[in-house]
């Protein structure tokens, strides 16, 4: 959905011949001297709410299940979904934005769409109360409408006779509200689901884990020296926010940091269900360089960056334990029909990139993930990965990955037809990152 707002964005590109393309990044060098991937740079502009990365709320696109082959039937599912749309951190941006722009007011200095900025910073600063990462209605309904689209899609796995579903959260209040949201709905539409929940330290261990301290520290050099070599022209934010820029300069003493919480104000607005984001009050330029310093990190810290993805693997092995343990249970008849599991995006992202998937867990190098790895696709508020196990009569289990809802392949490991894989090659293959 394209906000109310974002047409600044929706203009062509003039003068091609002002563009220089460098073939072996992917990325155009733009007239004001700035590095974007033009394809990011059209997503963005088809909806500016994407700019956020991680923030972007889930976008349902229509659902295509490749026929399975002859006499295999679904089973089992094995889940992990990442917390709905939620408040951001930070109230001090909001407040420290809002507190610059009022002070710009009462000196008389605020233009009509500095005024707007401020009424819309308010609104951000009041509906996150005080709440860092507050699940938000918009998170709810998400995961409502997950649960019931994936119910309709494998509704034989769900009627089995006599099974269980299980439902395991982070002790986060986002992700088992988030379980809460995703589960009731599917009792609405069973009442007679039988389905156990949980929460604790121990599946902590496995459902949420992070970089070690030494890859963050990594990655926060790696994605700063990107951010760096953007050189963004700050007259244009602060001709349309105040009527005299120079003297504006008394409330604004540091540019970027300003245009920073521009960026933060907006990266929210989808999350909370606004009509308008503060997006649209940043030149195209500054908005990519923030959304590429955002986007550069989910990259570099959790997926498949050669010098880190080592390291950053060995968290993850715990979880994709856990899903191949709870798999092969299942296999064995253990009488569950579905495990469900509600985390955070840092997590996700390791989990299928140690199982290889297509696209996510692809190997990139820093300038290759510039122009490839696009996280509003990846890890949007809501994303979800699901495993579908298929059996025949003789006993032989096959199993499809979903990313999203979407159907993927796994990198360098061939299927037995079209998304189906054999589980046995699956487990011996399971270091997909390594392919």
């Amino acid at each position: 959905m394209l906000l109310a707002g974002t047409t600044a964005y929706s203009q062509t590109k003039k003068g091609h011949k002002d563009y220089s393309f460098d073939r072996e990044t992917g990325l155009v060098r733009t007239e004001t001297g700035q590095m974007q991937c033009p394809e990011f740079a059209r997503l963005l502009r088809e909806d500016i709410s994407r700019a956020g990365c991680n923030t972007n709320s889930f976008e349902f696109k229509d659902i295509h299940d490749t026929p399975a082959p002859k006499g295999f039937r679904p089973f089992y599912i094995s889940h992990y979904g990442r917390h709905g749309s939620r408040s951001n951190w930070g109230a001090n941006n909001y407040k420290r934005l809002a507190d610059s722009l009022q002070r710009a007011k009462d000196a008389g200095l605020l233009t009509a769409s500095g005024d707007s900025l401020l009424s819309e910073a308010l609104q951000v600063y009041t509906l996150h109360d005080g709440m860092d990462g507050r699940l938000t209605p918009r998170g709810c309904q998400e995961h409502k409408m997950l649960a019931r689209r994936l119910y309709n899609r494998y509704p034989k796995v769900f009627k089995q006779k006599g099974y269980e579903v299980r439902a395991r959260s982070s002790t986060v209040q986002r992700c088992i509200v988030s379980m809460t949201a995703f589960t009731n709905e599917l009792t609405a539409i069973d009442p007679k689901m039988n389905i156990s929940w949980d929460t604790g330290e121990t599946f902590m261990k496995y459902i949420s884990n992070g970089a070690s301290d030494r890859g963050w520290k990594k990655v926060r050099h790696l994605a700063d020296s990107v951010l760096n070599s953007y050189h963004v022209d700050s007259s244009y934010v602060m001709r349309t926010l105040f009527t005299d820029s120079t003297a504006a300069r008394k409330f604004v003493p540091n540019i970027e940091k300003f245009e920073h919480d521009i960026f933060r104000v907006g990266a929210v607005a989808d999350a909370f269900e606004l009509e308008h984001t503060a997006f649209r009050f940043l030149p195209f330029d500054a908005l990519y360089k923030w959304f590429e310093h955002e986007n550069i990190i989910l990259f570099l810290a959790n997926c498949n960056y050669a010098e880190l993805v080592e390291d950053r693997m060995r968290l993850t092995e715990p979880l994709v334990n856990d899903l191949v343990t709870k798999a092969d249970e299942a296999i064995a008849g253990n009488g569950v029909a579905a495990d469900l599991r509600f985390g955070h995006d840092y997590p996700f992202e390791a989990m299928v990139t140690y199982l290889g998937f297509e696209g996510i867990g692809d190997r990139l190098t820093l300038d290759e993930a510039r122009s490839k790895w696009f996280g509003a696709w990846m890890i949007p508020f809501a994303g979800n990965m699901e495993m579908v196990f298929y059996r025949n009569k003789a006993g032989k289990v096959l199993v499809k990955f979903l990313l999203n809802e979407q159907e993927t392949l796994l990198r360098g490991l061939p299927s037995v037809e079209g998304p189906y894989y054999d589980w046995e090659t699956v487990k011996a293959n399971l270091k997909g990152y390594l392919r």
